[in-house]
């Protein structure tokens, strides 16, 4: 009877949020005492035991971050079908993750990507050279996930931006650093359950309304539920279009740009540090293929779900706002306006909300990164589910940042301190190292959390560059190419990141010009999302043409790839 009444009074979002999230920040903190690691080998692989389930769950969660949670159906609502880029790179990618590399990095038995560089050229250079770009990676993606937890607390626990990513820093410090990779596999299936919950609830309920159809994945294309027989898409590519934007259904980048943006996308999930070191936490190689596979199914429920969110918020969102007053806005869009996130500018002075795509006109300004936050405000939902999105978006984004933390620190302790500084370190200085390292890391990911260079799906698409550019090629040729030297991967290694880098500092910072450049200033059309392609290719192509002229790797090293390439067990049938 207390529970019923409890309901029916309403809480209100604020409360609501409050409830959940602190549930659920309680469930993480709980699990991570729990599972606290008691060895560098359960703080960096979890002590290499995981079930391939609970891995599945894990790195379902660790890949689907803040930009998956939050910013790709945000992209998409703007966006339209340019949008698909990310659900094609991203999808492509980790499926050439699970089936190309995963399998043989984790039989090669390596900790972290650059200790995999590190023995596979044999060289400390290349460690380093590992380090470095793992450490670049990996800042610039958490940036995004930092960003995508102030942006949660900033509107639903009213706090600033920057006061939400300092608690967001503190939980995942306590888990991250106390339960190390066994704390973070055990939170983030926890997280998992949450995210996917809180996602598609609200998907099903807008699904419904809109359409009549619960499956949000076929209700974006099915007909309204007003008995018009108009199909959603048809009405929004004529919302779009009356408004002068392109029909939503219509892309506007150019072929080589999205194949660029696609492919950086996919060979930069294939390079990622904090994806890849989540197959060294099982017992065999198989089950590292079987908790791709799972992981893979996981994954999906929501990235099919995701551009029929992307719809059901952008009709709802310019049948509620344009041309209406700004005296009657409804409540969310005030709300969204403290946050500095929506923001409204009376240029003709009628009181309307213009939302035009003409920009000398509009009077809108909508960031991408609150499309599917303020989606169940939009539609009118009830407020439990509400703060459940929230919940879920801190579930993603911590989850992520939690892994991307746990590579920063054991590159640093792992790969810098125990084999190039001090080899002779015991395995409890290692431990407290690894610790240390965390702890900076997280501070340094608060900064750039708080002074970010874009929306969080922006951000992370360019670490996916930057992944592509450096560990991507290495990677490869490493585990196909025997005769690949050192010297070869080095220079590609640092030709590749420092093209990327140059080009994202240029065209997405601004830091080499007065002004912003502008598209017609991108080399072949290709925006800096796109550009890890051109320097994964040059990469590749330094690589080949160093190792001609260079000595070829030791003959124990080409042995070694011979050996991670042959199947367990292939030797029996001989016998």
């Amino acid at each position: 009877m207390m529970f019923s009444l409890f309901l029916t009074e309403g809480l209100g979002i604020q409360k609501w949020t409050y409830i959940l999230v602190g549930l659920t920040f309680a469930l993480y903190i709980g699990i991570a005492i729990w599972s606290r690691a008691g060895s560098t080998k359960e703080f960096y692989v979890a002590g290499g035991g995981v079930s391939p389930l609970a891995n599945g769950m894990a790195t379902a969660a660790d890949w689907m971050s803040a930009a998956s949670f939050i910013s790709m159906a945000g992209i998409i609502s703007f966006a339209g079908y340019d949008g698909a880029v990310y659900l094609m790179g991203w999808t492509g990618g980790y499926v050439l993750l699970a089936l190309l590399l995963a399998p043989y990095l984790r039989k090669f038995g390596k900790f972290t990507v650059p200790d995999f560089i590190g023995d596979r050229y044999y060289s400390n250079t290349a460690r380093s050279v590992g380090v470095f770009c793992a450490l670049i990676v990996s800042f610039t993606y958490v940036a995004g996930q930092m960003r995508g937890v102030g942006l949660v607390f900033s509107r639903f626990l009213e706090v600033d931006i920057n006061t939400g990513v300092i608690i967001g820093m503190i939980i995942v410090l306590f888990y991250a650093v106390l339960g190390g990779m066994k704390g973070i596999t055990y939170t983030q299936v926890a997280q998992y359950c949450v995210l996917i919950f809180a996602f598609m609830v609200p998907a099903i309920f807008i699904s419904i309304q809109m359409t009549g159809n619960p499956i949000p994945q076929l209700g974006f294309g099915s007909t309204l539920a007003d008995g018009s027989e108009t199909y959603l898409l048809d009405k929004l590519d004529g919302l779009s279009t009356d408004l002068g934007f392109t029909a939503y259904t219509k892309g506007s980048k150019s072929t080589i740009d999205v194949f660029a943006i696609t492919l950086a996308l996919m060979v930069g999930t294939a390079g990622l540090p904090h994806v890849i070191v989540r197959f060294f936490t099982v017992k065999r190689v198989k089950d590292a293929r079987k908790s791709a596979g799972i992981a893979l199914l996981l994954i999906v429920i929501l990235y099919t779900a995701a551009p029929a969110v992307a719809v059901f918020a952008r009709t709802n969102m310019i049948e509620t706002v344009s041309n209406q007053p700004y005296a009657n806005v409804p409540e969310w869009f005030k709300k969204w306006e403290t946050t500095g996130l929506i923001t409204f500018t009376d240029k003709n002075g009628d009181g309307r909300i213009q939302y035009l795509a003409d920009t000398t006109k509009n009077e809108l300004v909508v960031d991408n990164d609150i499309m599917v936050l303020a989606n169940p405000e939009i539609a009118q939902l009830p407020d439990w589910v509400i703060a459940l999105v929230a919940a879920g978006a801190l579930a993603a984004a911590l989850s992520t940042a939690a892994g991307l933390l746990l590579v920063i620190s054991a590159s640093v302790s792992h790969d810098l301190i125990k084999k190039m500084i001090n080899p002779n370190i015991s395995e409890k200085g290692e431990l407290i190292a690894a610790r240390l390292s965390a702890v900076a890391a997280v501070c340094v990911a608060g900064y750039f959390g708080i002074n970010p260079p874009g929306f969080v799906a922006a951000t992370v698409a360019l670490a996916f560059g930057l992944a592509a550019a450096s560990f991507f090629p290495a990677i490869i040729l490493g585990i196909f190419y025997k005769k690949m030297n050192k010297e070869g991967a080095i220079a590609g290694m640092v030709v590749g990141i420092t093209a990327m880098l140059l080009y994202m500092i240029k065209y997405r910072l601004g830091w080499f010009d007065d002004v912003t450049p502008n598209k017609s200033e991108w080399w072949f059309g290709i925006s800096p999302e796109g550009f890890g392609t051109v320097a994964m290719v040059l990469n590749f192509i330094v690589s080949v043409i160093v190792m001609q002229f260079t000595p070829a790797p030791p003959e124990d090293v080409q042995e070694i790839v011979e050996n991670i390439r042959i199947p367990s067990g292939a030797g029996d049938a001989t016998h």
